[in-house]
């Protein structure tokens, strides 16, 4: 993985984003049954952050190769579910 690339900068979000999106999951129930909501902060403002990069990232690496439409669309969908951006490197992204 090449890091001074856009798809490698591209693939390393990928990684970060799915592990925030993770750990946010794991944060809800610390924040509703423990009633303590500053873990659910902290991890909310990093993958808020990870997730409009990792987007904004998929739109410049998409210019960049000349991706088709469907394959921008599938990458951009893929931050919105769990485990998807871990599928995506794997399938688009590794493959590129």
């Amino acid at each position: 993985m090449n890091l001074k690339s856009n798809l490698g900068i591209l693939r390393i979000l990928a990684i970060a984003e799915g592990i925030s999106y993770l750990l946010f999951s794991l944060t809800m129930p610390i924040k509703y049954i423990l009633n303590n909501p500053m873990p659910n902060k902290i991890v909310g403002m990093a993958h808020g952050v990870l997730f409009i990069a990792y987007c904004i990232w998929v739109v410049v690496v998409a210019i960049e190769k000349k991706w088709k439409l469907g394959i921008t669309l599938l990458a951009g969908f893929a931050s919105l579910l769990p485990f998807g951006t871990f599928i995506a490197d794997s399938k688009i992204f590794k493959k590129q």
